[in-house]
């Protein structure tokens, strides 16, 4: 089964780079590996998506100061003539530990565990998860200074941002010396970030133009050597963008923890890796381009060494992909400036019990972005429970539905049955999110449910976990259609998949596809989605913000509202029914295979087990049709191909 994931992982890549007249390649088939004594190599030294996973955790995470501890060393033994260290952005995340940070004075922990490790860091979206106050807080809480990287967004609608690009803190490039050599760097953020992040009214603008732009401003400053340090969610964005490109000569990713590794390496070691490190991708010169990406949370390093003629024309790519074991003796400065500060706050956080659950909560990622979960129905049920304690006091309507999206809901875990601890809401809800109550027509609540459906089978933020109604659709039924990097404007169908929309009164909202007339519906939710954020049509709707962030509601609602007891009964696994998926006619149903699907997403989604994934394999050797072709590769899944799946 090994060698069959990893045969199927790479033709999916395959797969995408070549809609895009892209070539990927391993390295063997692609720069030529020269290391004779001739030219300059450049060691570079990466990792991606720390999201302050900054603690410990023995099932997980060795920490941030081993990983520090381990860079340090790798530093130093660098075999190049030079050496750089990049990360490729995510660098915190709304966290227990994140929160301990913004409550105290001074630099957030995250700047001070990373200060001294990096040459340049790439902004990703997460970074702008709270605000741009929060983001130039990070900023500039690194001693020494460093330049934080994204070419493709223009700052000065922040002053507090602006100000930090007038003193180079914040570039679309920069220049690194190292071995008596010029490094040129860019850094690029996905397009999507105004719909999953707050950026507010920093403005963000497509990738290749702002990367071709830089990569000959460099040129001009006759910078041969270039790397770009991107965060466009998943790798398979950067090959496409490469397929596109011309004169980068390495690129590293970020946003998609995609384990790349090679026989040995010991990032992940009992994982399968999804291809080789490096992957190699010819651009739109014809050149083989190498590909880095890692695994986030301070899990590994990558190593990748790459030399380059006197012309800047990269001859050699070699590399590794490095795990940071819990062996690594933790750097003393970390741990002591961070590691027993903020263990010491967050454990006594943990030890304040607000109530206990009879059964297992289930805010597992996949499961929380498809389908609706207990995990899920409690968080919007603390929101409701919130926005209804407060009506009268606030003037407003008591909420009749509320809606979370799955994509706000991060612990990313199966949690036992036992005790619940404010630790544990700040697990489940940690952004800085607020409950907000609005009144909408019964119109936009329909599309707005259509945009929660939009991305179905495949898992998606703006997946709505719901209270106060039950909702049934159709998965086999033409998905909305928008500009999800854009203004998310409308752009094809507007959503045939909501077919009931029931209150828990009885109320009648959509019936067989159709709104019921009526009046308007009074929702809650949190203002990310009150703003227009995961594209829900919300954004120029009057809405009144209650002053709780939605931790605080799903603390107050275990403790108070339940009185400290999560029943089965109320919060049974598998969702209790309030979203319905239409069973597909006939016993198969069409899929259409998206970009980056495997055959284990596919295997979760539609037989909700990721190992059934060889059912669909032996399915797809020979019944598989494709606008009428037979797949007669069964490892080859291209965009727009229909793969029929048994019914679950």
């Amino acid at each position: 089964m090994t060698v069959v994931r990893h045969r199927r992982t790479l033709a999916i890549l395959a797969g995408l780079a070549l809609l895009a007249g892209i070539l990927v390649s391993t390295p063997s088939a692609g720069i030529a590996q020269d290391t004779g004594d001739e030219g300059f190599t450049l060691t570079i030294l990466h990792n991606n998506d720390g999201e302050s996973k900054l603690l410990p955790d023995e099932n997980a995470d060795p920490g941030v100061a081993r990983f520090v501890a381990l860079m340090k060393q790798l530093q130093a033994g660098a075999s190049g003539t030079g050496v750089v260290t990049l990360t490729s952005g995510d660098n915190f995340l709304a966290s227990q530990e994140l929160g301990v940070s913004l409550a105290r004075e001074g630099a957030l922990y995250d700047s001070i565990a990373l200060s001294g490790i990096y040459d340049a860091m790439a902004l990703g979206n997460h970074d702008f998860d709270l605000g741009p106050e929060v983001t130039a807080r990070f900023v500039t809480g690194f001693s020494p200074a460093v330049t934080f990287l994204s070419a493709n967004v223009d700052f000065s609608g922040e002053p507090m941002l602006q100000a930090l690009v007038d003193q180079g803190l914040i570039a679309g490039s920069t220049v690194i010396e190292t071995g008596g050599e010029r490094i040129g760097v860019i850094g690029a953020v996905t397009p999507m970030l105004p719909n999953i992040s707050t950026p507010r009214n920093a403005v963000v603008s497509p990738v290749l133009p702002a990367v071709t732009a830089a990569v000959e401003s460099l040129t001009g400053q006759g910078v041969n050597k270039i790397i770009l340090v991107s965060h466009l969610q998943d790798v398979a964005e950067e090959i496409e963008l490469v397929g596109s490109l011309s004169g980068v000569d390495v690129v590293i990713a970020g946003g998609g923890d995609d384990l790349l590794k090679n026989e040995g390496d010991t990032c992940l070691a009992e994982e399968e890796a999804v291809a080789p490190y490096p992957i190699m991708v010819e651009d739109a010169s014809g050149t083989m381009v190498p590909v880095i990406t890692a695994p986030g949370g301070y899990r590994c390093i990558g190593e990748l060494n790459v030399t380059f003629d006197a012309a800047g024309n990269v001859t050699a790519a070699v590399g590794r992909s490095i795990g940071v074991g819990f062996d690594v003796e933790p750097d003393p400065t970390v741990q002591a400036e961070v590691i027993e500060p903020l263990s010491a706050a967050v454990a006594l956080i943990d030890a304040q019990v607000i109530g206990t659950s009879e059964v297992a909560l289930d805010g597992r990622r996949p499961q929380i972005r498809i389908m609706a979960t207990n995990e899920g129905n409690l968080m919007a049920d603390a929101l409701r429970a919130t926005a209804t304690n407060l009506a009268e006091s606030f003037g407003i309507p008591v909420a009749d539905v509320a809606i979370q999206n799955g994509g706000g809901i991060r612990n990313s875990s199966l949690i036992p049955p036992g005790e619940i601890t404010v630790g544990t809401t700040w697990d489940i809800a940690p952004f800085r999110n607020f409950v907000v109550v609005a009144e909408v027509s019964r119109e936009i609540f329909h599309v707005l449910l259509e945009q929660g459906l939009d991305r179905l089978p495949g898992a998606g933020g703006q997946f709505a976990q719901v209270s106060g109604f039950t909702l049934t659709y159709d998965p086999a039924a033409p998905a909305r259609e928008i500009a999800r990097d854009g203004d998310c404007s409308l752009v094809g169908n507007p959503g045939e998949r909501v077919r009931e929309v029931v209150l828990d009164d009885g109320t009648v909202i959509v019936s067989d596809g159709q709104v019921v007339a009526g009046g308007p519906v009074a929702l809650a939710t949190i203002d990310f989605l009150a703003n227009g954020g995961d594209c829900y049509p919300l954004a120029d709707i009057a809405f009144t913000k209650l002053g709780v962030s939605y931790q605080q509601a799903l603390a107050n609602y275990i403790s108070m509202d339940l009185g400290g007891k999560i029943t089965a009964a109320d919060y049974p696994a598998g969702g209790g029914g309030r979203i319905i998926a239409l069973e597909p006619e006939p016993e198969t149903t069409g899929v259409i295979v998206r970009a980056g699907d495997t055959l284990r997403k596919i295997a979760m989604t539609h037989l909700g087990d990721e190992n059934r994934w060889p059912e669909i394999f032996a399915l797809n050797e020979g019944q598989v049709q494709a606008d009428g072709r037979s797949l007669t590769n069964p490892d080859l899944i291209h965009i727009g191909w229909v793969l029929k799946v048994p019914a679950m």
